[in-house]
């Protein structure tokens, strides 16, 4: 329901804004602001990505959770796809997205309606008296007999 009202509203929302701004300063120089600020919006979202994208490199290298530089990405990038939108509304919304601190906000609020599960699997150190601990980690090659009358293959330990 909240998708259909975010479609349904939405446009309503900008029509609006178009018809009252283009009034008050002229078609030419309404068309000139939507231009304007998807190039504003267009540069300021690289900036910003590039900013995340090294923060998430760094959360990556130290081992740390790379859950909110993440969530800063998806938001820049849902900045990025409102600001290429034509509309004065949706270049607010997304211009408020580039916002480091709205941002932080917006991703505390989200935390507190969401419920995290977490699940690891494999890859961790063996505990003593683990089964797996009798595993032996070899090469092997096979070799064909030179007889054919010998069994099919035989294996060699290295």
């Amino acid at each position: 329901m909240w998708l259909f009202l975010a479609f349904l509203l939405v446009p309503l929302i900008e029509i609006a804004l178009f018809i009252q701004i283009g009034g008050l300063i002229g078609l030419w120089a309404t068309l000139a602001i939507v231009v304007l600020t998807a190039v504003a919006g267009t540069m300021l979202v690289k900036s910003q990505g590039a900013l995340v994208l090294s923060r998430l490199r760094d959360s990556f290298q130290t081992l740390r959770d790379p859950t909110e530089p993440l969530a800063h990405g998806a938001m820049i990038l849902f900045s990025g796809a409102l600001l290429l939108t034509p509309g004065f509304f949706t270049d607010t919304v997304g211009f408020l997205l580039l916002v480091p601190a709205v941002r932080s906000w917006l991703l505390r609020e989200v935390a507190k309606r969401v419920e995290i599960k977490t699940m690891q699997m494999g890859g961790g150190p063996t505990r003593a008296g683990d089964p797996r601990d009798d595993v032996i980690d070899a090469q092997y090659t096979v070799e064909e007999p030179s007889d054919r009358n010998s069994p099919p293959s035989q294996w060699t330990k290295h």
